[in-house]
């Protein structure tokens, strides 16, 4: 399939099936129906497939992936995607010892999950332990049944932080981890969905760690690959600058009205982001459980930094090229992101949640300078001088309106959860990363929502 294909040839009047948005929740949908007789057709808005999953071939040995990139051992369903496209992987560079930016100034290096005897490890490792012990509770199947969901719902992370964790600066590492993982802050988020997205995880460890966990490897063509694959065997069944305006139930089935014309399905999978899917008029209107989950799910706040030097100088140096920093930087995560043959030396850098509002703000040239000079901190005046630079502010972004997923306020998920998270509406079913049990706000859960959507259309067909 070529973009020009998808983009002019003319839509049929008529699909089976009609799946709304061609990120890896969309694709999946597609995949599995398509591979079970089921006539199907995606229906994407932007001139790509992919979602909140973009990578950029720069040069011929530099790919840059601006939105999800990882992948871990237990990501089953994406490993298994990538295997049957053939889009193979590399270990994330891990070897040598981390850097953790204090505050103050103080810089400290150190092996494993933080500095031994840094300012509030202790505290810190026995909150995650707890939050561990505490997400054992969770319903993956139906979160909103999970015991004592009002008072988890009810109260933020941030008032949990203040009530329980005595230690100031226990809960400044715990506020990163926070931005890292959830791109919010912490009086955002309730500890319900804390606690939910940790389980859906497998454990707190697999959130923030490398080896072993989600951010164990990357894909040598980036991790969009796998997406463009399934496009391409795909084929005309997927197409691009096709954005949909109306889903409507008829007496025939649905009315989907998009960017290039009408056309009438029997079944719709909606795979888009909430904020995106608020872009979308339904007649008749959503069922206030739903409608009121999209509004209250607003998407996270980051931005992804690749800078990119002549060889990955710091390696020398025996960093890892990870790094955490604290305080009033710019950025908060700093990550080795070389190619695997280290033709290039590339540091990706992350700014999240109220960072990236002050950050986002400043001119083209100031940002950039906030970037590098939190790097010449870190890794010396070498870092001063890059080849490249490029960023991705995800928030500005037309189509995902942020990233990496969406984090339901405080409230929502007692209040709308149980009818509202993702229930069918209708001829309506519901797909992407944020409705999935498992490795919910990742590209393995945007996967399994697909498949499970898939699943429930079958299920439909057969009754």
């Amino acid at each position: 399939m070529t973009k020009s294909t998808a983009r002019t040839s003319a839509l049929p009047t008529r699909t089976e099936v009609a799946v709304v948005g061609g990120g890896y929740a969309g694709l999946a949908a597609a995949l599995a129906l398509h591979d079970n007789g089921v006539e199907c057709l995606v229906l994407e808005g932007s001139d790509r497939v992919g979602g909140r999953v973009r990578s950029e071939r720069c040069d011929d040995t530099v790919v840059l992936d601006h939105g999800g990139q990882w992948v871990g051992p237990t990501q089953k369903r994406l490993l298994a995607l990538a295997e049957r496209f053939g889009c193979a992987t590399f270990p994330t560079y891990n070897t040598g010892e981390h850097l953790d930016l204090w505050h103050d100034g103080t810089k400290r290096r150190y092996d494993g999950a933080g500095p031994d005897g840094g300012p509030g490890m202790a505290g810190y490792s026995a909150l995650t332990d707890r939050i561990d012990e505490m997400a054992h509770v969770i319903d993956l199947d139906d979160p909103a049944a999970t015991p004592g969901l009002a008072e988890l719902d009810s109260e933020t992370v941030e008032s949990y932080l203040l009530r329980t964790v005595d230690d100031e600066d226990a809960r400044r590492r715990f506020a990163l981890a926070v931005q890292g993982v959830w791109s919010t802050e912490p009086q955002r988020i309730s500890v319900f969905h804390l606690l939910f997205y940790v389980a859906s995880a497998g454990g707190f460890e697999q959130l923030m760690e490398t080896e072993g966990c989600a951010q164990e490897r990357r894909f040598l063509d980036g991790a969009q690959a796998p997406a463009r694959a399934v496009a391409a065997y795909l084929g005309e069944r997927v197409a691009l600058d096709t954005a949909v305006r109306t889903i409507e139930h008829t007496a025939d089935g649905v009315r989907i009205e998009t960017s290039r014309g009408a056309l009438l399905a029997d079944r719709v999978v909606v795979a888009t982001p909430p904020a995106a899917t608020l872009g979308v008029r339904f007649a008749p209107a959503l069922p206030v459980a739903r409608n009121r989950w999209i509004e209250r799910s607003p998407m996270g706040d980051v931005a992804k930094m690749h800078v990119v030097f002549e060889t990955p100088f710091w390696r020398a140096d025996g960093l890892s090229g990870q790094a955490t920093v604290f305080g009033d930087r710019h950025v908060g995560v700093v990550f080795d992101n070389s190619p695997r043959d280290a033709d290039r030396g590339i540091l990706v850098c992350f700014v999240y949640g109220d960072r990236l509002r002050s950050w986002s703000e400043l001119s083209d040239e100031d940002r950039r300078a906030g970037i590098i000079d939190t790097l010449i901190e870190l890794f010396g005046e070498r870092a001063a001088n890059p080849i490249d630079y490029t960023e991705k502010i995800w928030p500005q972004d037309a189509w995902a309106h942020g990233g990496y997923a969406a984090n339901p306020t405080p409230g929502t998920w007692l209040e709308h959860g149980a009818a509202g998270w993702r229930s069918r509406t209708g001829r309506i079913h519901w797909a992407g990363s944020e409705t999935a049990g498992v490795w919910n706000g990742y590209i393995d859960g945007a996967i399994s929502s697909g498949a499970r959507a898939a699943d429930e259309i079958m299920l439909a067909r057969r009754a």
